[in-house]
C-alpha cells in the first residue's frame, strides 16, 4: 500500500464506488450515517475532522487518515492542528500510531 495521500484517496473512492454498485442500499445508509455524524452541532465540523484524524491514526487506518486529513484541510485546519491531533493519537495509540503520523504530515 502506498503512503501517497492522493493514491490512497483514489483507492478509497474506488472501493466506495465498488461497494455502492454491489450494495447501493447499504452504501446509502452508510453515507447517511456519515452525514449525520459529521453534521455541525455542539462541535464544529473542523473539530470533528480533527477528532477523526486522531481516531484514524489510533485505528491504524491509512484510508481513514487520508480522507480525514483532506477533510480537515477543507474545514480550514492547519498542518499544525492536524499534527497536534495526530500527537494526541500517538499518546493514546502508542508507537504504532506514532509511526502513522507520516501520513498526516
Amino acid at each position: 500500500m502506498s503512503n501517497n495521500i492522493k493514491e490512497i484517496q483514489a483507492d478509497v473512492l474506488s472501493a466506495f464506488g465498488m461497494l455502492g454498485k454491489e450494495n447501493p442500499e447499504w452504501m446509502k445508509t452508510f453515507k447517511d450515517f456519515v452525514g449525520a455524524s459529521e453534521k455541525e452541532g455542539a462541535l464544529t465540523l473542523k473539530t470533528k475532522e480533527l477528532i477523526s484524524v486522531a481516531l484514524s491514526v489510533c485505528a491504524k487506518c491509512t484510508f481513514c487518515i487520508s480522507l480525514h486529513v483532506k477533510n480537515a484541510i477543507g474545514t480550514g485546519a492547519t498542518r499544525k492542528e492536524i499534527m497536534e491531533a495526530g500527537y494526541v493519537a500517538g499518546l493514546m495509540g502508542g508507537g504504532p500510531a506514532v509511526c502513522l503520523l507520516k501520513i498526516c504530515y
